[in-house]
């Protein structure tokens, strides 16, 4: 791209996909900013660790010049996969790791790999304003104004971009996670560290259903798979004994080692009730303002989230290398982007329902949600 020292690109969200869309373009000599909510990077949890595929998040690991890295630090012992029923007897198993190997890492890979101060953190998008043709000033919650000649939407689920090319709103799907953490799990829950092994171990009943997964650090996170109202905690003014009450009788049935990861974990449950975007979720170009990952094309997290992202930041980033202007490289983009991500929306529309499948489904990236 014919880029001039005074070109503003700021990215809005310190995701996987806003990380690797500011690393593959600073790799080019393309300066950028990325503007997140968050106070600092340990901030609050972000999620579990990531299951990059071969033909997308690697692809985009190997454009952003951190696929050795990360193969280095991975761990394909995280590539386990056991399936049980409710009465804690073994379905299946994959060893790890398998052909179909995956391999596991926690985030970080991509922050490290930043030039120092490219990520503002404590900036929450309030709005973004000004013509689709011109300056585009992004309005942060502490009163504070940045203005940018193109903005970069990865801010997920809830994005305050997205509003800037799109009236779409997430709907909920009817199926909901309620995230538990177990800490110093070989020491502390042993019992719960042998039932998952060292990769993830899923049950389900076809009502209900959970999926735990070991994360770096030995810890375990646990996601408790529920059809329930959106509003289900607050509408019953639930504490968190009344959450683990409530759930021990929905999951009454289990074996008392499956209800150990209702009942044993370590501090609150995280509500994370499951919302997809509309399909077909496209908008008119605009050469200002895109769109990638979550922000673009929400959908129920059945292996694809994170990947889909990184692939998404990674062409991004090519694409505003390679060509002439900002518009074109945008229109390049999309124009790739927009029907692979609807064809995978329309195959995942109303799947969420699958997460509760006494078949194994595909749980390999649970953490995207």
């Amino acid at each position: 791209m014919n880029t001039t020292p005074t070109l503003r690109i700021a990215i809005i969200g310190a995701g996987p996909g806003g990380l690797t869309c500011a690393r593959i373009l600073q790799r080019h000599g393309i300066t950028t900013t990325v503007h997140d909510r968050d106070t600092g990077p340990a901030a609050r949890d972000q999620g579990g660790t990531l299951d990059l595929h071969a033909d997308n998040g690697q692809l985009a690991l190997r454009e952003a010049g951190l696929l050795d890295e990360f193969f280095r630090l991975a761990r394909p012992e995280g590539q386990e996969m056991r399936q049980l029923d409710p009465a804690g007897t073994m379905l299946f198993h994959v060893p790890e790791p398998d052909e179909r190997y995956k391999p596991e890492i926690d985030r970080g890979l991509l922050l490290n790999s930043l030039q120092p101060g490219t990520v503002r953190w404590g900036h929450a998008l309030r709005a973004v304003s000004g013509p689709a043709e011109g300056h585009r000033q992004l309005h942060f919650t502490d009163g504070t104004t940045v203005e940018a000649d193109l903005v970069i939407g990865a801010d997920g689920a809830w994005s305050k971009v997205r509003r800037a090319v799109s009236p779409a709103t997430p709907r909920y799907t009817g199926v909901s996670f309620l995230e538990a953490w177990f800490h110093d799990v070989e020491t502390r829950h042993p019992g719960i560290a042998e039932l998952v092994g060292q990769g993830g171990a899923a049950a389900a009943d076809g009502e209900r259903g959970l999926f735990a997964q070991r994360n770096g650090g030995d810890h375990i996170r646990v996601y408790l798979i529920q059809r329930v109202p959106a509003d289900w905690i607050t509408a019953g003014g639930l504490t968190a004994d009344g959450i683990r009450a409530l759930l021990l009788e929905r999951y009454r049935d289990w074996s008392p080692r499956l209800r150990r990861l209702i009942s044993d974990n370590d501090g609150a449950y995280v509500d994370r009730p499951i919302f997809a975007l509309p399909v077909p979720h496209v908008w008119e170009h605009n050469p200002t303002v895109t769109l990638l990952g979550d922000a673009a094309h929400l959908m129920p997290p059945l292996g694809v989230g994170v990947n889909l992202a990184m692939l998404d930041a990674s062409e991004l980033a090519l694409a505003l290398a390679h060509h002439d202007t900002v518009g074109e490289a945008i229109h390049a983009y999309e124009k790739t982007m927009l029907p692979r991500s609807t064809e995978m929306a329309r195959l995942l529309d109303g799947a969420a329902e699958g997460l509760l499948s006494t078949e194994l489904p595909d749980f390999a990236t649970a953490a995207d949600h």
